[in-house]
């Protein structure tokens, strides 16, 4: 874990305005309501740098709001090798960011360990990774909304376990 004993989750996408923002959302009300938003950090990023700077996608900002989440103070960014260093998870959306992620991995130093699938904390899901809305239909966005949140349970109930 890192030094300063809290636990940092990082969630990562292709661009960082659909599926990560969409986690790191549910994850941070999750850890809220759990009463551990000092012992918990969260932040999510892109593998990719085509949105840099710019806010959630609004059909991800809309159906978060409706869950009672707001997402419009999160900006794009794209993850960096020192990511896993900063972060105890590393977790990818997908397989393809996942692949990305493990060649930005530093090597030698064990920090892949750190690199895991969202839905690895869903072992029951049918699916082992969130499809990207971006280029679907509105009901996309709630799908996503659903598998992040059923792998946030999972993930916080680990963090529970190994570290609190």
């Amino acid at each position: 874990m890192n030094d300063t004993k809290r636990v940092r989750v990082l969630f990562v996408c292709m661009g960082n305005i659909c599926r990560s923002p969409t986690a790191q959302g549910v994850f941070h009300k999750l850890v809220a309501e759990a009463g551990l938003a000092e012992q918990i950090e969260t932040d999510s990023a892109g593998t990719h740098a085509y949105h840099l700077g710019e806010p959630p996608d609004p059909r991800a900002q809309e159906t978060a709001r409706r869950r009672g989440i707001d997402l419009a103070d999160l900006r794009a960014r794209r993850a960096v090798a020192e990511d896993f260093e900063l972060y105890d998870y590393v977790l990818a959306m997908d397989q393809d960011n996942y692949q990305v992620l493990s060649a930005l991995c530093p090597p030698g130093r064990d920090l892949e360990r750190r690199l895991a699938l969202l839905m690895d904390y869903a072992p029951q899901a049918r699916l082992r990774e969130v499809p990207d809305p971006y280029y679907g239909a509105a009901g996309g966005f709630d799908a996503v909304f659903d598998m992040v949140e059923e792998a946030a349970v999972g993930l916080l109930e680990e963090i529970r376990r190994r570290h609190l």
